[in-house]
């Protein structure tokens, strides 16, 4: 931009970029991008647009995403409200991969919009029924992992099945998106709970340990760590809020059932406190389980139909790593599952470019499975059925700071491999954009603002 007043033309030619440039910054945080994603592609496609990187500012926050290009003479400033969040690591990936191809095909504005529409506007791979059914088996997965039978691993799919399509239909009418994973929480809840009394499984009470972990906010609980360590503490504190009230709506929804139930007796308290936490099935059994889970939760992130059998071995590799860390050298489970994320995330960083996804498609579905579901839940169960016994409390934070820890490490070890890769390869990135931008000049297709 020179320092001339500029004409009604340009002005709206300005504003159109800028509502782009939004509107992509939108579709990525609707899509549970971390936000240093989400800075860098815009900033991206705002070097495609013509946009100079020292004239662009930009602001993320949860609910909103502001931008103001400005010079010594002109500023202009726009902003565009994100109401949707979600899950889609497709869209992820996609417009990473056109904020690439606008600048080498040179694409117009034009043509740029209407392919960011198209993403925008592009069905699911899996259809809603297959993911449902996809969730129950990954809740079932992880039955089989807490140490239920194949009996076991079948009733918590079928309540998992169930809850998760209550959620979904609950959404659908219109419901609190928070009240909708308390009312899953709880019918999935009391599903399990009726299937203790079918006398045939060896291990009746697993699939309530299990039944209800769709909701479980790994992917925000991850990007917070991300957003945090990257400095942008106002939107990691944002997610981190968000993270918590899911939580709380799925506890909410177990504990009413709970309650409902009369399952505060003595009885199943010691049923739940006695689960045994050590391996007791071989090492391939823990591996069938990791990627059910890890190929059941990979579809309701929506990633790619051929990353499928990618994301099944990290999980495999995940679990294995912890379950061998904590168990065969004794350094317990938080440091087990931070290894095990550690490893899952180091080699995707090489990964990526094999498969050209970006880090988090493939590290956070793999990493899910570790989620420490025998220890939530005596930590709930002790809460809810304390009766003024000493240690009580004490037993309760015990399970609830280590289940804490655990997912706090496993976060960490999925974001700190790639915060440092993405550190590193950070200025072979913006020289590929200085080469690609200067192609364009060469090219007369690059015009700045």
């Amino acid at each position: 931009m020179n320092n001339e007043t500029l004409t009604d033309r340009e002005v709206l030619l300005l504003r159109r970029k800028l509502d782009l440039l939004l509107r992509t910054g939108e579709l990525l945080m609707a899509s549970a991008a971390d936000t240093n994603r989400i800075d860098r592609n815009m900033k991206r496609v705002a070097a495609f647009m013509g946009i100079p990187e020292e004239k662009l500012h930009l602001e993320i926050r949860w609910t909103m995403i502001m931008v103001n290009v400005s010079d010594e003479q002109h500023s202009f400033s726009k902003f565009q409200k994100c109401e949707r969040h979600g899950i889609n690591m497709t869209t992820i990936t996609e417009i990473s991969h056109l904020s690439w191809e606008a600048i080498e095909q040179d694409y117009s504005l034009d043509r740029y919009e209407e392919e960011l529409e198209r993403i925008a506007g592009k069905a699911r791979n899996y259809k809603p029924y297959l993911v449902a059914l996809c969730a129950g088996f990954a809740c079932g997965g992880f039955c089989k992992l807490f140490g239920g039978d194949w009996t076991a691993f079948l009733f918590a799919s079928i309540c998992a099945f169930l809850g998760f399509r209550v959620r979904e239909r609950c959404v659908a009418f219109g419901i609190n998106y928070y009240m909708s994973l308390a009312i899953a929480a709880f019918v999935s809840t009391c599903l399990a709970y009726a299937s203790t009394f079918s006398g045939l499984s060896s291990t009746p009470y697993h699939p309530l340990l299990a039944c209800a972990l769709f909701i479980v906010p790994g992917v925000p609980l991850i990007n917070f760590v991300d957003d945090m360590i990257d400095n942008y503490l106002l939107v990691g504190i944002t997610r981190a809020a968000n993270a918590t009230m899911m939580v709380g709506a799925m506890t909410f929804g177990i504990a009413f059932a709970l309650r409902l139930l009369g399952m505060n007796d003595i009885e199943i308290d010691h049923k739940f406190s006695e689960l045994s936490m050590v391996p007791h099935d071989p090492y391939w059994v823990y591996a069938i389980a990791a990627a059910i889970s890890a190929m059941g939760f990979s579809m309701i992130f929506n990633i790619q139909k051929r990353l499928l059998w990618v994301v099944a071995l990290g999980g495999i590799l995940a679990v294995c790593t912890r379950n061998f860390v904590n168990f065969e050298l004794g350094y317990g489970p938080v440091i087990g599952s931070f290894m095990g994320s550690f490893v899952v995330s180091l080699l995707a960083v090489k990964a990526v470019h094999w498969f050209n996804v970006p880090n988090h498609v493939l590290t956070i579905p793999s990493v899910i499975p570790m989620i420490p579901g025998v220890l939530m839940y005596r930590s709930l169960l002790a809460f809810i059925n304390m009766h003024g016994v000493v240690g009580e409390v004490t037993f309760a934070f015990a399970n609830g700071i280590n289940s804490w820890l655990i997912i706090l490490c496993i976060s960490l070890g999925v974001a700190v491999p790639n915060i440092f890769a993405r550190r590193y390869i950070a200025k072979d990135r913006q020289r590929q954009l200085r080469e690609e931008l200067e192609k364009r000049r060469q090219r007369g297709k690059f015009i700045e603002w």
